[in-house]
């Protein structure tokens, strides 16, 4: 079942002023809301009580009442599972508490990962003429590693992590190609408009990203979410980066599974090569 915090940013960028108000103030305090009635909310956001209901129905709900149930189970059970570290913790506790917030981010992503999406762009990838991923920081490392698998299957595909470079290979670019950009704010600059650059040329483009209402999200045509709540601690987003993984394997693992004749020598020739590289 898809996140309503999720479906709430998600369909932000397209809610009028009022519905905006509201949305805006349930994601400022979704902490608080099983404590307020609908009229208190009404109030706080300058609208009438009917404006929430069409607000709740909106996002396929019943009413306020299952709006406000549905936000605060998912803040406690975000909660619950997920544990704070501390300064005194040991290097073990560490791993442990970062073991949950990892698991509790892929377990996040499952409800909000669009299984059509999914689907569709396993099947653009793979028969896409070239693949290009674009990633910068943090997200560098998870394009290097979709390339690599993708090189495997005898794919052309390129990981491209200098943003001048990201313009260029984006100009040139057309119909038959996939571009795919990887940001887990969507809101990179460079990322967003490298897909932006890559669409206008005829390239099919493809996000993975965490936030459904974003400039990249706008910008892709198939939209692969992850749902990670980073700590303090992430710098690195580190439990993000951990679901990005996953679903780029998941689509590598599919198109194995799917694969044409040709495909499958492409893999036997990449292990044949290989083989005089370990002892």
């Amino acid at each position: 079942m898809e996140s309503i915090v999720h479906k709430i940013r998600f369909s932000l960028s397209s809610m009028g002023p009022a519905e905006k108000k509201i949305a805006n103030y349930l994601l400022q305090h979704t902490g608080e809301i099983i404590d307020i009635s609908i009229s208190e909310l009404a109030k706080q956001c300058g609208c009438g009580d009917a404006t929430i209901v069409r607000f709740s129905r909106r996002l396929g709900l019943t009413g306020y009442q299952e709006l406000k149930l549905g936000i605060a189970a998912e803040v406690n059970a975000s909660s619950s599972i997920s544990a704070e570290i501390e300064k005194g913790d040991s290097c073990f506790e560490i791993f442990k508490k970062r073991i949950v917030d990892i698991s509790n981010s892929l377990s996040s992503t499952e409800t909000v990962l669009d299984e059509a999406a999914l689907d569709r762009a396993s099947s653009v990838i793979s028969k896409g003429d070239r693949i290009v991923i674009f990633g910068l920081g943090n997200s560098a490392a998870i394009a290097q590693d979709a390339a690599h698998k993708f090189l495997r299957l005898g794919l052309s595909a390129q990981a491209c992590c200098d943003n001048h470079m990201q313009a260029i290979i984006a100009s040139h670019l057309k119909r038959g190609n996939v571009a795919i950009g990887i940001s887990h704010s969507g809101a990179s600059k460079d990322i967003v408009e490298a897909l932006r650059l890559s669409k206008a040329c005829g390239a099919t483009t493809i996000c993975v990203t965490n936030h459904g209402a974003s400039p990249l999200a706008e910008t892709a045509e198939i939209r692969l979410f992850t749902k990670s709540e980073e700590t303090k601690h992430s710098i690195l987003a580190m439990s993000s980066r951990i679901a990005q993984l996953a679903i780029l394997d998941s689509i590598y693992t599919h198109i194995v599974l799917n694969s044409s004749k040709p495909s499958k020598q492409a893999i036997y020739n990449t292990e044949f090569a290989l083989q005089d590289k370990k002892y």
